[in-house]
Parts: structure tokens; C-alpha cells; sequence
């Protein structure tokens, strides 16, 4: 019979697999039969929900500013259009910013918003 040639020894392949296991619960963090399902996995939901972390974020932001921006009597929606209208480009992350740490610079972007809608 003909010698398999591999890239990666199995038992380099498996050790890496077990170290990447570590801290699994039960068997999966000592059995390779499970631990490669798991692993094969945990890269699955990370991969998808660095994804989601993006989404999230935005989410926030936009909760934020909502919130910034119906204490000035505007809806996120009119506050938004207004600052685009205005030429003002600042993102969601920096606008939610403002509004938390920095309530008097947020009233300052809403009447550019409101100005801009007026006019």
C-alpha cells in the first residue's frame, strides 16, 4: 500500500483542535469526536455575529440619537434629513456620542437640522 502524504499530521491537526476547546463544557473539551464539532462550531456563530455586533451597534445608535433628538422636539427621521440638507456629515456614531456626553453641541446640530427643513 502507498504512503498517505499529508499537509498536517493528525495528531498536530487534533492537539490544535483540543487547545482551541479549551474551557468547553463536558466532553467537548476533551474528546477530539466533539470537540471538532464544536469548534467547527463556535467559528460559525463568531463569523456570523461579528457580523450582527455591526448591526447592533447601529441599532443603538440610532435608539440614541432618537432619543437626543425628541428632546429637542424632532423625530430621529426630521432630525436626520435636516443635517443632510444641511451638508453637515457626521455619523451615526459620532452623533450618538455628542448626544450622550454632550448635550449643548447636540441642541447646536438640531438647530442646523431645523434651519435646514425651514428653509
Amino acid at each position: 500500500m502507498t504512503r498517505v502524504k499529508r499537509s498536517v499530521p493528525a495528531r498536530k491537526k487534533r492537539r490544535a483542535t483540543l487547545k482551541e476547546a479549551k474551557g468547553y463544557w463536558g466532553r467537548k473539551s476533551s474528546s477530539y469526536r466533539f470537540a471538532k464539532e464544536q469548534v467547527q462550531r463556535s467559528g460559525a456563530y463568531a463569523y456570523r455575529d461579528r457580523r450582527n455586533r455591526k448591526r447592533d451597534f447601529r441599532r443603538l445608535w440610532i435608539i440614541r440619537i432618537n432619543a437626543a433628538a425628541r428632546r429637542e422636539g424632532m423625530s430621529y427621521s426630521q432630525f436626520m434629513s435636516g443635517l443632510r440638507e444641511a451638508g453637515v456629515e457626521v455619523n451615526r456614531k459620532m452623533l450618538a456620542d455628542v448626544a450622550v456626553r454632550d448635550p449643548e453641541a447636540f441642541r447646536r446640530f438640531a438647530e442646523l437640522a431645523r434651519e435646514a427643513t425651514a428653509a
